[in-house]
């Protein structure tokens, strides 16, 4: 993630901040589902706003793909490793 803006965790803060708060309501299972759809929702939206019509759209459809799964992959990794360097820390 070498470019972010200022706000960029802030932002992903309150995200997760919304998630957290679903969390009276829906296990923790359900909100996740909802949230990775809903990043899957709005990314085939921005995708969309980049083409000028629907078959520009298909013929880009598995390098979109291929470039949010890359772009996921490496902030699940990330984030995992973070999460198993401060276990302790962060599960208490």
């Amino acid at each position: 993630m070498s470019e972010t803006d200022d706000k960029f965790f802030k932002r992903a803060d309150d995200h997760i901040n919304l998630s957290n708060d679903q969390l009276t309501e829906a296990t923790i299972g359900k909100v996740s589902a909802s949230m990775m759809y809903s990043v899957a929702r709005f990314n085939a939206w921005f995708s969309a706003c980049e083409f000028s019509n629907a078959e520009e759209m298909k013929k880009g459809r598995q390098e979109t793909i291929k470039y949010f799964v890359a772009e996921y992959e490496k902030m699940l990794t990330e984030n995992l490793d973070d999460y198993i360097e401060n276990f302790e820390k962060f599960m208490k």
